[in-house]
């Protein structure tokens, strides 16, 4: 994995495991003014709200890449995997470009659903 590509995607964090990868957030420091705005329907940022958020985006976005990617959040850690580590890279720097779109990130919360 390149300097400049786990730069790229900070604050979440790639992980490699015996054939298994995965990007992690620890919840709580990036993006909280997105669950802001839906706190009264229950969205508090959770890990399983990231999950949410995320998977409205892979299914939206990048459908070709939904059967490849999973999501295992915690309370205070959103957690994507996969065994392909090319699908989950393309995922993560979409990701990541989204939520640094106000538009694009509103846009796709409204869609998401509490788990």
């Amino acid at each position: 994995m390149t300097i400049d590509f786990e730069e790229s995607i900070k604050p979440f964090s790639w992980m490699e495991y015996e054939g298994s990868f995965s990007v992690i957030l620890t919840v709580g420091e990036y993006k909280e003014e997105v669950f802001r705005r839906r706190r009264q329907e229950g969205f508090v940022g959770s890990g399983y709200d990231w999950a949410s958020l995320a998977l409205v985006f892979l299914n939206e976005k990048m459908p070709e890449l939904s059967e490849q990617i999973d999501f295992d959040p915690e309370a205070d850690t959103f957690c994507a995997y996969s065994s392909d580590s090319e699908a989950l890279k393309a995922f993560i720097v979409g990701f990541k470009a989204a939520c640094e779109d106000w538009r694009q990130i509103q846009d796709l919360f409204s869609r998401a659903e509490l788990d």
